[in-house]
């Protein structure tokens, strides 16, 4: 007995279901459109949840104001990450819960010393975090005499 497979169309018909379908991946096209770095992407999220009630930790240590329970917290940590709490009424030592995530945005960061020639190209050592990326620039021969002169 075969099952047939139906397109997931039919799961969303016209209407509101649907709309909200588009209207979702909109906001995402929207976002990962905006944020191709970890600092985008923090800023983005950081604003975002300043909005929505969440309040600084460093702005809160600072002035000394204290947090009780349903309290929204934030924590940017250097721009690259961020930690965000909601205070629960139980007492710590009753647990808590965690959920967590990370941002992975591919990037390319360049070596100590990067420049360096083979088969007559000049060429980038790089190193490189969330996907396999890959740089190298050509020059003209002019080009390289010039930034060899330097």
């Amino acid at each position: 007995m075969a099952t047939e497979k139906k397109n997931a169309w039919e799961k969303y018909p016209q209407g509101p279901e649907r709309e909200k379908l588009f209207a979702f991946a909109e906001d995402y096209r929207r976002f990962i459109s905006g944020c191709k770095t970890e600092r985008e992407c923090t800023s983005a999220v950081y604003a975002d949840a300043t909005g929505h009630g969440f309040e600084d930790l460093d702005e809160l240590i600072e002035t000394g104001k204290s947090v009780k329970a349903g309290d929204k917290i934030i924590a940017n940590n250097m721009g690259k990450g961020l930690a965000l709490f909601i205070v629960g009424s139980k007492p710590l030592e009753k647990g808590m819960n965690i959920l967590g995530a990370h941002i992975d945005s591919p990037r390319m960061d360049l070596k100590q010393v990067p420049l360096y020639e083979d088969t007559d190209m000049a060429l980038f050592d790089t190193h490189y975090y969330g996907g396999g990326l890959h740089c190298r620039l050509h020059f003209t021969e002019s080009s390289a005499k010039r930034m060899a002169a330097q």
